[in-house]
């Protein structure tokens, strides 16, 4: 057992009231109450007297039996004899602290020793409160007012200051420093420990903390030391977050960079900011590769205040926490600019390298045999940060190698090449790949062999580019040559079979001349007539495909197609197809071919009818796209601008991936034979691109699918109007040039001179015949050099010349343009099966010229010729 303390192995307290609760006056009134009670006995007499005396007399026995085993066993005390202080008492009369309590009138209940030393109280008597120990220094007044303040709220509160003379009476050491530092703490005893009331302490408590403040300015000047050498240190330090702010910079890297730390903050940078082109990626790469464990040199550029490059080594680290977490980077910058160490050449040679090998655009790194990356530029770490040098590999999971960035399928022509690097060969082709994670990217990758490599080291250099937007580039060409191909073999095919079928339907209408409808041939005339206009309209949608069609634009309002066609829609989609049509506010006007455009509309919901055959929803809505929206969509050939955006939404069975790219092709359909063309989607793209607008579908199996149409907003011109022209005039002519106006010509017969062209005899033959059967007199030549050898025979004046455009030896622009020379004056009516506009611009500017579409019939040519005629 250990030695029981005892009273002496302690301090004593300078004060202690604590137990000091009797008083003289209760004393003073017990005596009065026993004499009192004494004399009220004398007065009783008899037997009740008797009574009364012998109960008194008892409880005066008991008391004082009471109080004898009270005192046997320790519970009463005799005068003031000292007991053995209590272990409370002791642990604060030993503490080091001095502390001092009182009551709720500030009188001083308790004080232990040190509370007298640290105020220079030698005896009870100069014992002081702490206001008037501490309150009349001038450095500690306002401290020692906030403490009262607070205890008499009820709060507890600490001060520290700093006293140079030290507590009042206190008279310094020799040896104690001039200035001495104090912590106050004060807190009120609550309830539970005083019995609240009027008996409520406050308890003080004083610490002299010089020792503490000494250590801490020590510390804190030993700090300032480091920085100062930190600072100006000959080499570049700084630290930063994961995130890249700047926590901190020396004042030698500031001064590289032409920053004054005196008037910026480093915590107002960031490495995007510090760090050129795609440093901070090889940054970013190497710290998360590092694991913490090593320190990385890399040769990059950092960017100065005013922009200019700094080439600089960093030795770069950044540790890793416990739980994973990055901690700030360790960096030291050494300045690689020209310097007096080592020689000007050799250095300005390795900064050069330096620079180009991390600024160049392609990545570039060096490979152990097994393909583990060992060196990197910057673009590499960008590219691949995956396999950047040291990724912290285990033990029991190998390193990562270039092979694992790489599609399976790729991965053994990437180890022939490499093999072939190791073994000297020079001419490696370059091998293309595509990346595991995505495989829309793909990368080219030159290799070439290091002679003196070793095994654990570089081997072979590897040389990456990505190729993904060339070799998008390069389908979408791929694509626009096929589709650009096709429709030239389309417009090709359209020519020549309107050639053939513009004389079917002449001499058709030639034989219905001669024929009444009671002939019994007259119905077979009709049913040719009829197959071939049937014909014609084929025809008309593979000239749509190949752009080449005839197209009579006007300016029109989405919404107001839309509101025409609705009944139409509805009508053909059935009961089954919920229509559902959605009008954007304030749509732009575009300018197109009405009936086209009625074409495009009704085809794609013709095709959505046939993708909901258990019926469905179809969507046709239109909004608004400006430039800024044009720019965020996903397709890629879209060009800039502000469209008038319609798209048609089915929820159909959906369009398979591997047919998409061919639904534009002509005669490409999924539907049985016999129930299309194949021709709907291709004209649908073909009007579209004519008129100068973009076509994109979205679809997904089961789904549905999305038909976009983008058509360029049109913006109208300012047209100057010739005074006494009647605007309505212009409308009128317009309207004329749209739809020949045979309603209003009923006559068709004539009697001008016409000089027929046309190098297909059978349409020109049909076309002497049935301008011969008006009235006219034609002369026939086969080609452009006949016919101007002829208009310089024939002595009557030609009135009118109906030529082909396409023809041997002299097309049709390249005849006018040698018969203006001749006839400056003369008419002339083109005909051809391809689009006006795609000669339209081989003429003089301002040339006027009538236009006849092919296959035309007899009563179109001659209502062309007698409109042309009488202009």
């Amino acid at each position: 057992m250990g030695r029981q303390l005892s009273h002496e192995d302690t301090a004593q307290a300078m004060i202690d009231h604590v137990d000091r609760s009797g008083s003289v006056k209760w004393l003073l009134l017990l005596a009065v109450f026993l004499v009192v009670v004494a004399a009220a006995l004398v007065f009783f007499k008899g037997q009740i007297g008797s009574h009364l005396q012998l109960v008194f007399l008892s409880v005066l026995a008991g008391i004082g039996i009471l109080s004898l085993l009270g005192l046997a066993v320790g519970l009463v005390k005799l005068g003031n004899a000292a007991a053995p202080p209590h272990l409370t008492r002791q642990f604060v009369d030993s503490m080091s602290d001095g502390v001092l309590v009182c009551d709720a009138r500030d009188r001083i209940v308790y004080a232990n020793a040190e509370y007298g030393r640290l105020t220079g109280a030698q005896s009870a008597e100069e014992i002081r409160s702490i206001e008037r120990s501490f309150g009349g220094e001038p450095d500690a007044a306002e401290a020692i007012y906030r403490l009262s303040e607070a205890i008499r709220s009820g709060r507890p509160a600490l001060e520290e200051f700093r006293l140079f003379k030290g507590p009042v009476g206190v008279v310094p050491d020799a040896d104690a420093p001039q200035a001495r530092w104090f912590r106050i703490k004060v807190r009120a005893l609550n309830d539970t420990e005083t019995g609240g009331g009027k008996d409520a302490f406050s308890v003080w408590q004083v610490s002299d903390i010089t020792r503490d403040r000494e250590r801490q300015e020590n510390i804190f000047q030993e700090l300032q030391l480091a920085i100062n050498y930190l600072d100006h240190a000959p080499a570049g330090f700084f630290s930063a977050e994961p995130d890249g702010k700047v926590i901190y910079m020396n004042a030698t890297l500031a001064d590289w960079l032409g920053y004054d730390l005196a008037q910026f903050e480093p915590r107002h940078l960031n490495l995007n900011e510090l760090v050129s082109g795609d440093g901070n990626a090889l940054l970013d790469a190497v710290s998360s590769s590092s694991g913490g464990r090593r320190t990385d040199m890399i040769d990059l550029d950092l960017v100065k205040r005013n922009g200019q490059g700094l080439p600089v080594r960093l030795m770069h680290r950044v540790p890793i926490a416990a739980d994973g977490t990055l901690g700030a980077s360790r960096t030291i910058v050494i300045n690689r600019s020209p310097g007096e160490d080592i020689s000007e050449e050799l250095r300005a040679a390795e900064v050069r390298f330096a620079r180009f090998f991390n600024n160049t655009p392609i990545a570039i790194a060096a490979l152990t045999g097994e393909g583990r990356v060992v060196r990197t530029n910057a673009p590499f770490a960008r590219l691949f940060s995956a396999v950047i040098p040291d990724n912290s590999p285990s033990d029991e999971e190998p390193a990562p190698t270039i092979h694992n960035l790489l599609a399976e399928k790729n991965r053994d022509e990437l180890s022939a090449a490499i093999d072939e690097a190791l073994n000297g060969k020079s001419n490696i082709l370059p091998v293309e790949c595509e990346l595991a994670e995505d495989d829309s990217r793909t990368i080219r990758f030159f290799l070439s062999g290091v002679e003196d490599g070793d095994a654990d080291e570089e081997q072979v250099i590897v040389y990456a580019l990505e190729t993904t937007k060339q070799r998008e580039l390069e389908v979408q060409f791929t694509q626009s040559q096929k589709m650009q191909a096709v429709g030239q073999l389309a417009g090709g095919v359209a020519h020549d079979f309107n050639n053939v079928l513009t004389a079917i339907i002449g001499f058709s209408d030639l034989l219905l001349a001669s024929h009444k409808p009671s002939d019994p041939a007259f119905q077979d005339i009709m049913n040719i007539k009829q197959n071939a206009n049937r014909a014609a309209s084929l025809v008309r949608q593979l000239l749509a495909f190949s752009r080449r069609q005839t197209l009579r634009p006007q300016i029109l309002s989405f919404g107001d197609v839309l509101a025409d066609l609705s009944i139409l829609l509805d009508r053909l989609l059935g009961e089954k197809v919920e229509l559902e049509l959605v009008y954007g506010r304030d749509l732009w006007p575009v300018k197109a071919d009405l009936n086209q455009l009625e074409q495009v509309i009704v085809n794609l919901a013709v095709n959505a009818r046939d993708a909901m055959p258990e019926g469905g929803q179809l969507t046709i809505q239109t909004r608004n796209l400006s430039e800024d929206e044009t720019m965020q969509m996903p397709y890629k050939q879209l060009e800039p601008g502000e469209y008038v955006l319609l798209e048609v939404l089915d929820s159909g069975t959906g369009i398979p991936p591997d047919i998409r790219d061919k639904i534009f092709e002509p005669f490409f359909s999924t539907k049985d034979v016999g129930k299309g063309t194949g021709l709907g989607l291709s004209t649908v793209y073909g009007i579209i691109k004519q008129t100068g607008g973009f076509i994109f579908l979205e679809s997904e199996m089961g789904q549905g699918t999305t038909f976009r149409i983008f058509l360029p907003r049109h913006v109208a011109e300012t047209v100057s109007v010739v005074e006494g022209t009647d605007v309505g005039e212009h409308v009128h002519e317009n309207e004329a040039e749209g739809v020949p106006a045979s309603a209003a010509i009923v006559d068709l017969t004539g009697s001008a001179t016409i000089l027929l062209v046309e190098d297909e005899e059978a349409v020109r033959a049909f076309a002497a015949r049935a301008l011969a059967s008006r009235g006219y007199t034609v002369h026939e030549a086969g080609s452009g050099a006949e016919a101007l050898e002829l208009i310089r025979e024939i002595d009557e004046p030609i009135d009118l010349v109906v030529s082909d455009v396409v023809m041997p030896e002299m097309d049709g622009p390249t005849m006018l343009g040698e018969l203006r020379k001749i006839r400056p004056e003369l008419k002339i009516i083109f005909m051809s099966g391809y689009a006006e506009e795609a000669f339209a611009k081989n003429l003089p500017e301002n040339e006027e010229f009538g236009f006849l579409p092919k296959p035309f019939s007899l009563k179109q040519l001659a209502t062309k010729i007698k409109e042309v005629l009488g202009e």
